[in-house]
């Protein structure tokens, strides 16, 4: 194998796909990147055997040539190694050039590196899977989801079904909820592309997918592909393929734990209210579980405290957009509403509760695609 190559083109494509390679693989050729030079340019694969991520150079885009190609061919090379000496090639072009028993040598203006490479044909294949359920969604629209529920899933493997967020399809709504069993965030949202007849419940996708798809989708209206099988889902953008695994087991049913209705509802603004949380929780944080209080006043004040008996007190006044119901003392993890307000995206949220030892909910004054879902915390 022999070729030369755009070398931000390569560093580009080699940073998309080291997303999938782990340094703690049990397989050690996964370690690697494996590199395939073909005629419509050059495939740089990754994976860690829960996602794997695929990635085309082509030969031409946009007038330019990315790639030379002498002699096709392909070869594995240690990912950690390889990235580095990429990204401090002198020139703008690489040249990569195998040799006998996998030797591969990188030449880059006066520099060159020979390297150790692996047989190609040792690394796994990606999954083969069938294209029956697919359904199409803006890179940008995908990533505002992935954003305002992944924050909510377990980190902790005692139930490993909730380390994923679980989707649902259906009427063209796709519904997304993550929960740790102490908060809750669900995302909806309609699905332009044509979906008619196609419906998937508890397909559950690993926290940590995706969070690394977010990284490679483009913020932008280009369209994703996304295809669902038993046990993979398969991410298709322009010149990369993402699959993940999906998590085995049945997720809990959810809906049951959003409240109806309110015996108290705040009107707030997002802003003053996420910058009170975010100052009471400076004394909390020392403090166990990081929490914070909050009360209602009168008709239109709330007070927000915290109080860590070796460091201080903390009180916050908010005014608020309008109040309704009940008054209301309630204690809560001011992270997990730092978290959960991040997450809105709007100026002015409701918040409904239902008593202070009871779950609330948040969502956007003017809509409910977002909600968010947070557990009181007993403090007497």
């Amino acid at each position: 194998m022999k070729f030369q190559i755009n070398r931000s083109q390569l560093i580009e494509g080699v940073q998309d796909v080291m997303k999938a390679v782990s340094s703690r693989t049990t397989i050690p050729i996964l370690t690697g990147i494996k590199m395939v030079v073909h005629s419509e340019g050059m495939t740089l694969t990754g994976s860690d055997s829960d996602i794997s991520i695929e990635r085309l150079i082509p030969m031409e885009e946009n007038g330019e040539v990315n790639l030379e190609v002498q002699k096709p061919g392909s070869i594995v090379l240690q990912a950690r190694y390889f990235s580095e000496i990429v990204k401090k090639m002198p020139n703008d072009t690489v040249e990569v050039e195998v040799g006998e028993r996998f030797e591969t040598k990188l030449r880059s203006g006066a520099s060159e590196f020979s390297l150790v490479g692996l047989d190609p044909e040792e690394y796994p294949r990606l999954p083969q899977i069938e294209e029956q359920n697919v359904f199409s969604i803006q890179g940008d629209l995908l990533r505002q989801i992935i954003r305002q529920t992944v924050f909510a899933v377990s980190t902790s493997e005692t139930r490993p079904i909730l380390t994923g967020v679980n989707i649902n399809l259906e009427d063209n709504v796709l519904s997304c909820v993550a929960t740790d069993s102490h908060r809750l965030a669900q995302r909806t949202a309609r699905i332009e592309s044509n979906t008619e007849g196609l419906s998937f419940q508890n397909v559950v996708i690993p926290g940590k997918s995706l969070n690394e798809l977010s990284k490679i989708v483009e913020e932008s209206a280009e369209l994703v592909q996304i295809v669902v099988t038993d046990n993979q889902v398969l991410f298709k953008t322009k010149n990369t393929l993402f699959f993940s695994r999906l998590l085995d087991g049945n997720y809990p049913d959810t809906s049951k734990l959003l409240p109806s209705e309110s015996k108290t509802t705040l009107g707030l603004s997002t802003k003053d209210f996420l910058q009170a949380i975010d100052r009471a929780s400076l004394l909390a944080r020392e403090g166990r579980n990081n929490v914070v209080k909050l009360a209602t006043l009168d008709n239109q004040t709330i007070e927000i405290s915290s109080n860590s008996p070796e460091i201080g007190k903390v009180y916050e006044h908010v005014v608020t957009e309008s109040m309704e119901g009940e008054e209301l003392k309630i204690s809560f993890n001011a992270k997990y509403m730092i978290d959960a307000l991040k997450a809105m995206d709007c100026s002015e949220i409701q918040v409904l509760f239902t008593g202070a030892m009871r779950p609330f909910l948040i969502t956007p004054v003017d809509n409910e695609i977002v909600k968010q879902l947070i557990l009181p915390v007993r403090t007497y």
